[in-house]
């Protein structure tokens, strides 16, 4: 199933609501493992809405980490901002 699609004023309230999170997931060297893309699709079942800290990877991996996130996980991707990674998925 192919990722979200979100308008522009769902983005921005996304946007707002997961300024006070804490990162729950973090990616390391190893990218996107399995193992990586089961405990984010748990956070998401559980929260909705989640940050993933990305410790590793260049500006236009990170942007391809979200995406894949975003596919493989039936969610949006909401924004990036430097390291940390928004993923929405309705409850």
């Amino acid at each position: 199933m192919p990722a979200l699609i979100l308008t522009p004023a769902e983005r921005s309230a996304l946007r707002a609501a997961a300024h006070r999170l804490s990162p729950v997931v973090t990616i390391g060297k190893a990218g996107l493992t399995e193992p990586l893309l089961l405990e984010t699709g748990r956070a998401l079942a559980s929260h909705g809405l989640i940050k993933v800290r990305a410790i590793a990877g260049e500006r236009e991996e990170r942007a391809q980490w979200l995406d894949q996130l975003a596919e493989r996980l039936d969610a949006a991707a909401v924004q990036a901002i430097g390291r940390i990674l928004v993923l929405y998925r309705p409850l």
